[in-house]
């Protein structure tokens, strides 16, 4: 009996789940993953830092509350929060790079 082989890379389940690159839908998934990219980077480097998200919050002038949404892609951002964020709370430097 031979067996088909039905493993799928996850550039094929994302073409098959989101469409292809390019339509509606597919940016639509890329931007919610870059959001959500962008919390869980700000959460693994404070986690390395040895903060809490009450002391990352004290070093920014902000909330607890504010830095679980941010973590959690509850709440819009501004760069400049997100820089803040980055370099007075985490000590850190923030760098972005445009892809076309």
């Amino acid at each position: 009996m031979k067996v088909k082989n039905s493993l799928k890379s996850l550039d094929q389940f994302i073409d098959e789940q989101y469409d292809k690159k390019g339509t509606k839908k597919r940016l639509k998934f890329e931007k919610g993953y870059e959001e959500f990219k962008l919390g869980f980077l700000i959460q693994q480097a404070r986690l390395e830092k040895g903060l809490t998200q009450e002391q990352l919050a004290e070093k920014i002038g902000t909330n607890k509350g504010y830095i679980s949404k941010v973590e959690n892609n509850i709440k819009d951002v501004r760069l400049s929060t997100i820089q803040k964020i980055v370099e007075l709370g985490l000590g850190g430097k923030l760098e972005l790079s445009i892809k076309i």
